[in-house]
């Protein structure tokens, strides 16, 4: 059973760089062919799909997002991480992590979400 735990802060300031991390277990991040993903929920919103890091460390943006996010991986912890830069009220969000298997957004396992607020 894959299971996986978004971590971070759940305040974070205007114009700051939002970092989250999702920690995996029962399964590695290296392996073939999954894909890794950071999704979001605004209030009232469907989800939103942020980016994903493959196994092979590849990483793939949403085009509204790319320019302030980055994904990277720590595979000596099975972590990978989400970095959101210049954040306004507007990423408000629930942040979730989950795994698929190539990119797509048919996910098979998804953490239980983190809900954070940017807000002075």
């Amino acid at each position: 059973q894959v299971q996986l735990q978004e971590s971070g802060p759940g305040l974070v300031k205007p114009s700051q760089t939002l970092s989250l991390t999702c920690t995996v277990s029962g399964g590695s991040i290296t392996s073939r062919y999954y894909y890794w993903n950071w999704i979001r929920q605004p209030p009232g919103k469907g989800l939103e799909w942020m980016g994903s890091i493959a196994y092979s460390g590849s990483t793939y943006y949403s085009p509204s997002l790319k320019s302030r996010t980055s994904i990277s991986r720590d595979t000596s912890k099975n972590q990978f991480t989400l970095q959101l830069s210049s954040v306004t009220p507007e990423d408000t969000a629930v942040y979730y992590c989950a795994r698929a298997k190539g990119l797509t957004v048919d996910y098979d396992y998804r953490g239980q979400g983190t809900q954070v607020t940017v807000s002075s």
